[in-house]
Order: C-alpha cells, then structure tokens, then sequence
C-alpha cells in the first residue's frame, strides 16, 4: 500500500517562476525610455525658450507609454528574477531620474550584473 507522506530527507524546492519575456527586453526598454526622457526633458526647454511645443506634443505621448512599459515589465520580472525589494524599487526609481534608466541597464540588467541583483 501507498502512502502520500514524505520523509524527513525528500526536500521540495519552491516552485520558480517563469518570466513572461527575456531580460533582455527590459534592458532594451530602459535604453529607450531613458533616452526618451532626455529628448522630452530638450523639448520641454525649446518649448518654453522658443515657444515650440511640438517636440513635446510628440515625445510626451512616446515617453509616456515607455514609461509604463518599463515599469510592468520590471513588475512582472520582480519574482521570476527574485530581484530583493531595494533592487525592484532602484530599477523602478531609474525610470524618473534623469540618466536613470541607463545606470540601471549596467548595474543591474546585464548579463554579467546578474550576480549582483
């Protein structure tokens, strides 16, 4: 007859989670909304210097959707990376700080990074 108890010795791992799309993807997405940032943040000063919104009317919409792209995709990469709560938040603080997103894609999205994260 069988039994549906387990020894003392027979260890289960937690079960690990998928990502839902490679590293690499999110490395991709901080170069992009990084330097969309910086164009928005020259178009916000010839907007006001030069009284030409366009380059805003155009990056605004860009940056904006970049943004939230960064933002879900370090979310939903969070567990399956097992990244700790402080290096979630840092990545996530490297969307709105200037320059932000690129120190992030070499600190922490690299392939030789991934020790450190």
């Amino acid at each position: 007859m069988q039994t549906d108890t387990m020894d003392a010795t027979t260890v289960t791992p937690p079960p690990t989670r998928r990502a839902p799309f490679p590293l690499s993807w999110l490395r991709w997405v901080a170069i992009v909304e990084a330097t969309s940032f910086l164009l928005l943040l020259v178009a916000t000063v010839v907007k006001y210097v030069l009284d030409r919104p366009e380059g805003v009317e155009v990056l605004g919409p860009v940056h904006g959707v970049l943004f939230v792209a960064y933002v879900a995709m370090a979310f939903l990469l969070w567990r399956a990376e097992r990244w700790k709560p402080l290096t979630f938040l840092t990545i996530v603080a490297g969307s709105v700080i200037p320059l932000g997103g690129f120190y992030v894609e070499r600190r922490y999205l690299t392939p030789s990074s991934r020790g450190t994260a």
